[in-house]
């Protein structure tokens, strides 16, 4: 899988749906996350762009495929601010957001943070994806 590294920026990853970002690379994504947190529990939510429940769905079995001690918190369809509360609330070991934010609605992307519902660059989750994918 050839993954473009321009689909990750600052504190999240964003791309045009399906053609740059997909269930594929979702996949992979939640797959690196769960080699990254190792294990606790883990919220995974969604927002309402009409792709995010096929992507939320990818990012899920990512993080269940890897086989780590993970303790996946399904929030469903949940705000960005919901979700970092969640996590920092629940004491989760990360969380996942499938959303694009303020782009056009041909865009979708997430949002990935850690402990303490602090962000994760998007770069440590593409050097991970690279050590594994290239």
């Amino acid at each position: 899988m050839k993954i473009n590294p321009e689909l990750f920026r600052g504190y999240n990853v964003r791309g045009i749906y399906p053609k740059e970002v997909n269930e594929e690379l979702f996949e992979k994504i939640g797959q690196a996350l769960a080699r990254l947190l190792k294990k606790g529990k883990v919220v995974v939510g969604y927002d309402a762009r009409l792709s995010s429940p096929q992507l939320y769905q990818a990012v899920i079995k990512g993080l269940q495929a890897a086989g780590h001690k993970l303790r996946l918190l399904e929030a469903g369809f949940v705000t960005t601010p919901m979700l970092y509360f969640l996590v920092g609330h629940l004491k989760a070991a990360g969380g996942v957001n499938i959303t694009a934010s303020h782009n056009p609605k041909e865009y979708n992307g997430l949002k990935i943070m850690e402990k303490d519902a602090k962000p994760i660059h998007a770069a440590k989750i593409l050097k991970m994806m690279k050590k594994k994918y290239e």
